[in-house]
């Protein structure tokens, strides 16, 4: 991935917002972000995946939209498991840590 953050809790906000919202532009409102920077990290993680994470329609009679694509979704999935998995890590270290101190 070129040394760049692929994942992070902005982009899978954004992820999550585009999924609920329909739309790159009203998911970059609703995180209070630009446009274009929403658009950007969209893109990172398209070009970072090799896959499209994010499928855009163009506007006209239909009015166009962005949906999330199914490596998008396990994208979520697997960011949500590292997140758990990270949550028990710190939970031990944590009570290893106290056990330890409380030994002194």
């Amino acid at each position: 991935m070129n040394g760049k953050s692929l994942l992070g809790k902005g982009r899978m906000e954004l992820l999550r917002q585009i999924e609920a919202t329909g739309s790159i532009s009203k998911a970059a409102k609703a995180m209070k972000m630009s446009y274009k920077s929403a658009w950007d990290a969209v893109d990172a993680m398209n070009n970072a995946m090799g896959a499209p994470v994010v499928e855009s329609a163009s506007g006209g009679s239909r009015g166009g939209g962005s949906r999330l694509t199914e490596a998008a979704r396990r994208l979520i999935l697997e960011y949500q498991r590292l997140e758990e998995r990270h949550r028990q890590w710190l939970d031990a270290a944590a009570r290893d840590f106290s056990a330890r101190m409380s030994r002194k």
